[in-house]
């Protein structure tokens, strides 16, 4: 099977899985953007990058890129992703329907390679396993996005309560509103 075919079986399973956990789910036209799906949760969208992990049977682990891959005809060029290309990757062990759900936060801090061992080999457990089936994030996420939108302060209030109006502004308060994603 090749990695394209992998890629799509990827994505149908996680569009499928996030369908029977309710989720609204939107897929962009072509692959030009950093992020394969996206769902819609209270009017904000949540940007997912989906990856179909590999087996190394030496190791006995399954494997993930945490880099981009584009190619032509001449060549494969290898990039990391940016903290805003997408808010969680979606890793997907095809061989058991297996999900691994990591904000990008915790993404970029793997090197190149995502390790998941799915069997009880070590006597300790690798930083991936913390993410293994974790779907809960991405309610996390959004109640999250969702109070911080839905609450307006000026600045200065939301640190210590400071009530001033901003100098920097002839006096007067400003509005500030912003979204987080970390999760973790």
């Amino acid at each position: 099977m090749d990695t394209k075919l992998k890629a799509d079986i990827a994505e149908s399973a996680v569009i499928t899985e996030l369908l029977k956990r309710g989720f609204n789910v939107l897929k962009p036209v072509g692959d030009r953007l950093p992020y394969d799906l996206a769902i819609d949760l209270h009017g904000s969208l949540v940007r997912l990058q989906v990856k179909c992990a590999w087996f190394n049977e030496k190791d006995e682990a399954y494997y993930v890129d945490v880099r981009r891959t584009k190619t032509n005809r001449r060549q494969m060029i290898r990039k990391r992703y940016g903290l805003n290309d997408f808010d969680f990757a979606i890793l997907f062990i095809l061989e058991s329907h297996v999900f691994y759900i990591i904000p990008i936060s915790a993404f970029m801090g793997f090197s190149s390679t995502i390790s998941l061992v799915e069997t009880k080999k070590r006597q300790r457990e690798p930083k991936s396993r913390e993410y293994r089936e974790r779907w809960d994030f991405l309610s996390a996420w959004a109640s999250q996005a969702e109070m911080v939108e839905s609450t307006s302060v000026k600045f200065g209030e939301a640190l210590n309560g400071n009530t001033e109006p901003s100098p920097a502004n002839g006096g007067k308060g400003v509005e500030t509103r912003w979204r987080t994603s970390s999760v973790v």
